[in-house]
């Protein structure tokens, strides 16, 4: 996963593979969640598909739904899409961002350590 406090740096090629290797994993997560999204916005709630891929990428950023859904079953699949969105999208972005703020704490943490306290 990530390199122990007590070990260097890694190198930016290392980091950016890192980084490559984490932000395609939230792309799956963000595909996968807008794909929920989109299916049961067209079945449940009757959406033509693109309408239904508008709703369902509105609601996972928190944006609100924009068109009005008239069953029964599109009105609780919309209820239950929009408290998953609120933490798959969540799960996007500390994923996305995992590896930089490891790579933060980690310089900061480097810097500490390397400080002998002489000023």
């Amino acid at each position: 996963m990530f390199e122990h406090h007590k070990k260097p740096l890694l190198s930016r090629k290392e980091f950016i593979h890192r980084q490559l290797r984490y932000t395609g994993f939230s792309l799956i997560v963000l595909i996968f969640s807008i794909g929920i999204g989109t299916g049961g916005y067209h079945f449940w709630g009757q959406l033509a598909w693109v309408d239904a891929f508008l709703n369902a990428s509105m609601i996972l950023t928190g944006m609100g739904p924009v068109d009005h859904l008239n069953t029964t079953a599109g009105k609780l699949f919309a209820a239950f899409y929009a408290l998953f969105s609120g933490i798959s999208f969540l799960t996007f972005v500390a994923v996305l961002f995992a590896p930089i703020y490891h790579r933060f704490l980690h310089r900061l943490h480097l810097n500490i350590e390397g400080d002998d306290g002489s000023d």
